[in-house]
């Protein structure tokens, strides 16, 4: 089969590899599209020591079942799936909180992942969809459910409901677009994204129908928005959320740009700032998420690029390099 594998930093190849065995438990999916993620440009610039050249990269999939040794399954099938292979047994699992799973595994990390035309992943981890929805939605269901799983923290830690107040997105890749999506869908009127980039802050500004704006020419105001989105996660956006954010806000931090930096802890404190981090999203989170992006919660996706396999080392390329509009690229085998 084909696959696209990480073979050093900054190149990724398409190489001819042997297809998946089938074991019990499990089923073998052909891909049908495939997300490219930020952990996966931060893979491809070889900064993560998890992710070692010779694998394939890739997690926010949908694929069609072509062999399966998990009762229940059928070939044929349709599904999407998480990522994260959970023990099941755990005390975060058993809570309904496997995103915290102890002894989590992953798709793309420790095992190959979806760049590729087939893919092997424990059938408890595949996602039921509706098998007439499109596989640049369902392909978004990783995502989106990260996107819907840092909402859903924020409002339970709001005093108000949040289509009262004022939000702020810091970033307009993925997460950023996404989030912006679905808090226009709640009701949220007053959204402002934050973008350097000019051709996402175009798109933002055309599909999610919010403010997009370049912080370096437009400042933030101090002490402004209700809630900050931080889908960045680089020293200067934590400076940027800890200034924008009102005494009794909520600030929801997301990327992991920069895994360490000061924050302020006097803000923090004298104006009662609540600081959330989010990994990821439950399984309840992407069953929710396949049914509102099914229902058009997220919009019609048309910002969504789609390209082939094959080019696949020219999209991280240009997304590397800012010269793609869309905040998603999907590969399709």
């Amino acid at each position: 089969m084909r696959a696209l594998v990480y073979t050093q930093a900054n190149e990724v190849q398409l190489q001819d590899r042997p297809p998946p065995e089938l074991v019990p438990g499990e089923v073998v999916l052909k891909i049908e599209a495939v997300g490219i993620c930020g952990s996966d440009m931060h893979a491809w610039h070889g900064h993560d020591p998890r992710r070692q050249p010779g694998l394939v990269l890739g997690h926010e999939f949908v694929g069609r079942i072509e062999q399966s040794a998990a009762p229940g399954f059928a070939v044929g099938t349709r599904f999407t799936g998480n990522p994260l292979i959970t023990c099941g047994t755990c005390e975060y699992c058993v809570q309904g909180r496997n995103n915290l799973c102890a002894n989590r595994t992953m798709v793309g990390m420790t095992r190959p992942g979806a760049f590729a035309e087939y893919m092997s992943i424990p059938a408890a981890s595949l996602i039921a969809m509706p098998q007439d929805l499109s596989a640049r939605a369902a392909a978004l269901t990783e995502p989106a459910a990260t996107a819907w799983h840092a909402v859903n923290l924020v409002l339970r830690a709001l005093a108000r409901p949040i289509h009262e107040g004022r939000v702020l997105v810091i970033g307009g890749g993925a997460i950023g677009m996404l989030a912006a999506l679905l808090l226009r869908h709640l009701g949220v009127r007053r959204v402002v994204l934050a973008e350097l980039n000019p051709l996402r802050r175009d798109a933002v500004a055309a599909h999610a129908q919010c403010e997009a704006i370049d912080p370096r020419i437009a400042p933030l105001a101090d002490s402004s928005f209700d809630v900050v989105i931080d889908a960045v996660g680089a020293k200067a956006t934590r400076f940027q959320a800890f200034a924008a954010i009102k005494p009794g806000g909520v600030i929801m931090h997301v990327g992991l740009q920069d895994w360490s930096s000061e924050i302020d802890m006097r803000k923090l404190t004298l104006a009662e700032i609540t600081l959330l981090g989010t990994y990821t999203y439950t399984t309840a989170d992407l069953r929710a998420t396949v049914d509102a992006l099914a229902s058009g919660a997220f919009g019609d996706l048309s910002w969504v690029e789609e390209r082939s396999l094959q080019e696949g080392q020219q999209a991280f390329l240009d997304l590397d390099q800012g010269r793609c509009a869309s905040a998603k690229v999907l590969l399709r085998p």
